[in-house]
Parts: C-alpha cells; structure tokens; sequence
C-alpha cells in the first residue's frame, strides 16, 4: 500500500516536471521564432539551417544565393508556385488542415508517400530552422514555427522568401540561382517550358534535375500538369482580353 502511494507521488511529480519542461521549450521556441521573425521583415540571410545542413553532412558546395525581391519576379512564375505547392496560400495561417488529409487518402491509395500536404511556410519554417529528417516531431515544431511565422510575416514576404530560398539541386537555392545554374539566364527571361521544369523539381531536387525527372513517373506527371494546366489558363485570359477589345470595338 505504501509502496503505491509513493509510486503515484513520484509520478505525480515526475509528471508536473515534465509539463514544466514542456511548456518552457514551447515559450523558447516561440520566443527565438518571435526574434527571427521580426529580423526576416528586413533582412535576407546568407545562410539558412538546410544549407547548412548540406554544406556539413553531405559536402555540397552551396552556391550564394541570387536574391530577387518579389516585385522582380514574373507574376506568372509565383501564380505557379503556388498553384502547384499551396493553392491556399493566401487564405491558410499557415498550415492547411485539408491539404494535409487529402495528402493522406492519397498516400493511403497509392501505398507510399507521394505528397506531403505542407504548405509554402511550413517548407520555408523547414528551409530557414529544421532538417528535412522525416520525423513526426519535426512536422509539430515545423507547424509551430509556420503559424508563428504568419502572425508577423506578412504572405507576400514568406512568398518572396520562399522563392529565394526554396532548394532546387544540390548546393542550390532560389529561383534566381537555379534560372543562372541551369540555363545560364535570369529568371524573367526563362521560357514557360524552364519555368515548369524547375517548378516540377521543387517535390525532389537532390535526386532530379529540370531534365532528369522524366525518370519517375510522379514527377512527369507533375510536369505536364503544371505546363498544360498554366498554358490553358494564359491562353484562357488571353481570349478574354481579345474577346473584350473586339466587344468595345
């Protein structure tokens, strides 16, 4: 009997120490994401933790990153970045709930891991503080940092980050980096085809290249849907605009 009653004590304990514990690694993480988060407003680092993480662990030569303010940026080249990566951008805060169950029927349907369900800021929270190690617990403080980061970023800063940050090959990062490392250009003048090439990469681009993803099936899927799905829209908006001159003439 006594030996239960000391038994519940020490759990008892044990347990309100580790909910102490708990609740202070939360606060000190919101607290340095808090910090960051005001820093990133105005200032673009010269590393972040995933390039660090390859330059350390896998020995790449990470090239410096081309940045190009958002304003720069084709419309077009962000409309499809986010029509391919989080349709829900500008109206999530910062996590997509339905995203993250249609990754799941899908991935249940297919039998292994073809999406992941993470939004724009989740991947620009893994990008800027995690590792991209495939761990439950990674996902949670993942999830955190990227609706802390909502609350004092706006979307268009996270957006222009995430474009200059995204990983696009090994030792690569940003659009600006990946447009002068694989077709010795700048990105406004990158065809439709390149654009949708380097956009296909973004789900795999330490294994595939803009044209050596044909190799995986997924991945050509995901090229001829963003292609035909964006060449269809212009080419709809383009007949609304010739439709609505010949109207006025």
């Amino acid at each position: 009997m006594l030996r239960k009653y000391v038994t519940a004590i020490v759990l008892k304990r044990a347990a309100k120490y580790i909910t102490g514990a708990v609740i202070i690694l939360h606060l000190f993480l919101a607290l340095i994401i808090f910090v960051s988060a005001l820093w990133l407003r105005n200032n673009d680092p010269a590393y972040t933790s995933l390039m660090l993480y390859r330059m350390y662990f896998y020995n790449y030569k990470v090239e410096p990153v081309k940045y190009i303010p958002l304003k720069e940026i084709p419309e077009y080249l962000a409309k499809m970045v986010i029509a391919t990566e989080d349709y829900r951008f500008y109206s999530h805060p910062g996590i997509d709930i339905e995203a993250v169950m249609r990754a799941y029927v899908i991935n249940r349907k297919v039998g292994y891991r073809m999406y992941g369900g993470s939004t724009i800021t989740q991947q620009l929270a893994r990008t800027f503080f995690l590792i991209p190690k495939k761990l439950l617990l990674r996902k949670y403080i993942e999830a955190l940092i990227a609706v802390e980061m909502e609350l004092f970023l706006s979307k268009d800063r996270i957006l222009e980050l995430y474009l200059n940050y995204c990983e696009l090959g090994k030792g690569i990062f940003g659009i600006g980096s990946a447009a002068e490392y694989y077709y010795q250009k700048e990105v406004p003048h990158l065809s439709l085809d390149e654009t949708t090439r380097l956009i296909t990469i973004l789900a795999s681009p330490i294994s595939y290249g803009p044209y050596s993803f044909e190799k995986r099936k997924f991945l050509s899927y995901r090229y001829y849907f963003i292609k035909f799905r964006y060449y269809s829209y212009r080419k709809f908006n383009e007949f609304k605009k010739i439709s609505g001159k010949e109207a006025l003439n």
